[in-house]
């Protein structure tokens, strides 16, 4: 994954600077999230980007591993922290598919649209479990564009691609998506859609024990 990380390093400032598509959404899936946090939680965030969920989110939990490929994403996620005088989240830059990398186990564990950018995802979610603790939970949310109606996106999300300012991105169907999480070893206690266009799938996944 480390030629994808050169897209996000590209992009990084662009990607800080710009406002929250849809914050009430936003807004809806941090607070259930939170939620499902506890104050003596160590949480691991994957796919962390800029930060702004994990600092969101710092209040919640003990400490929050917050780790994200791109180096440049994880700069700036780390001077946001220490402008904030943030001292209970980390970041650091990893791959999720270096199982060396932040390998808890969790109380938690965060994903928010990063499913949809893993080209294998029960490999993905295979290593995602293993973060896990038994009976800690896996949260995501995910941007389903293999809905029905969403041709016309793929289409623009394919053109963009084929000129490198779109990442890879998979076309997840919501029921594809739940299943192959329960297959990993989670049981889904909570969904979601935030937001509802394009479809953000939000779930709360417990890991069986």
């Amino acid at each position: 994954m480390a030629d994808g990380s050169k897209f996000w390093d590209r992009i990084a400032d662009r990607y800080a600077a710009r406002a929250i598509r849809d914050a009430g959404a936003y807004d809806a899936a941090i607070a259930r999230t939170r939620a499902h946090l506890k104050p003596c939680d160590h949480v691991l965030e994957l796919g962390c980007g800029t930060g702004t969920t994990a600092l969101r989110l710092a209040d919640a939990a003990a400490r929050i591993d917050a780790t994200d490929f791109s180096t440049r994403m994880i700069e700036i996620a780390t001077g946001k922290a220490r402008a904030a005088g943030v001292a209970s989240v980390a970041f650091s830059r990893a791959d999720l598919t270096d199982p060396a990398a932040a390998p808890g186990p969790y109380d938690a564990v965060l994903a928010f649209n990063l499913l949809q950018l893993m080209p294998d995802l029960p490999a993905a979610l295979a290593l995602i479990a293993a973060r896990v603790k038994p009976g800690g939970v896996f949260v995501s949310k995910s941007v389903c564009l293999g809905e029905p109606g969403w041709r016309r996106a793929r289409i623009v999300v394919g053109a963009l691609r084929a000129v490198g300012i779109a990442p890879p991105l998979r076309f997840l169907r919501i029921t594809a998506l739940d299943a192959a999480i329960e297959r990993a070893g989670f049981e889904i206690v909570e969904r979601g859609m935030f937001p509802e266009r394009p479809p953000g799938r939000f779930l709360v996944a417990r890991r069986v024990a």
